[in-house]
């Protein structure tokens, strides 16, 4: 596996079933991440992306998301000069301009520090959305074509993927979402066009290294296609459709 992406659901839920107030499960959400950015580089993941907050998420409670850029700070300030050590990049996707000015100088370190490292490219998606980014990336094309920098007729899918802030990362092999939900919430649209989902019903605080293993080894298992014809039988019929 190259890519894994991951929906990063329950936290809230896995603290409100133990009592205890919502911020508590996003702190026990943190120290999942940090387990499986590990498990990840140790499985040879070559890139891993989290969504750790969307677009939609400015709808909770102003307590919640100031509790969220909390703990995004704390993890930047303790755990960066880990992952540049184990030679890991940070990319961050998403808008930046409804963010404080000390998490936007904080992102922009932490992708700075790394941008040469090569083990392993951690990507953030914080204050995205999917159709956000599509709509930004038909904005840039437009733009272009206007001054003449592209033909309106040589627009096709690679260009649009060049303009997505994905740029330069490989669409996911697997999507992963924790805590029973079947849904992409408005996550690598574009991106996930031939990916596989995996769905556990764990919330994201219980994730383990174990649980990523399983996750690999699902996706050992299946067979990708691409559109085209899965591996035929003796008798020339086509298996899994």
């Amino acid at each position: 596996m190259r890519h894994l992406a991951i929906i990063m659901d329950g936290n809230g839920r896995w603290a409100s079933q133990r009592g205890l107030p919502r911020h508590h499960g996003h702190r026990k959400g943190v120290e999942a991440v940090r387990t499986i950015v590990r498990a990840a580089r140790e499985q040879g993941i070559g890139y891993l992306t989290l969504y750790s907050f969307s677009t939609e998420n400015w709808s909770r409670p102003r307590e919640e998301i100031a509790e969220l850029f909390k703990l995004l700070r704390f993890f930047i300030r303790r755990d960066l000069a880990e992952l540049h050590q184990a030679n890991v990049r940070i990319r961050v996707i998403g808008e930046r301009e409804r963010l404080p000015a000390d998490i936007v100088n904080l992102l922009a370190e932490a992708e700075s520090l790394t941008a040469n490292n090569t083990a392993q490219t951690l990507v953030v998606a914080f204050n995205y959305g999917s159709r956000q980014e599509i709509a930004a990336a038909a904005r840039r094309i437009a733009e272009k074509v206007a001054r003449g920098e592209i033909a309106a007729a040589a627009i096709d899918e690679t260009t649009i993927g060049d303009h997505l802030f994905t740029a330069g990362i490989p669409d996911p092999d697997v999507i992963l979402r924790t805590a029973g939900e079947k849904r992409l919430s408005n996550f690598l649209l574009w991106q996930a066009a031939y990916s596989e989902f995996v769905f556990v019903d764990k919330f994201w605080p219980e994730i383990t290294a174990d649980d990523l293993t399983a996750v690999v080894r699902e996706f050992g298992n299946r067979e990708r296609r691409f559109g085209g014809l899965g591996e035929e039988t003796p008798d020339g019929k086509a298996l899994g459709g």
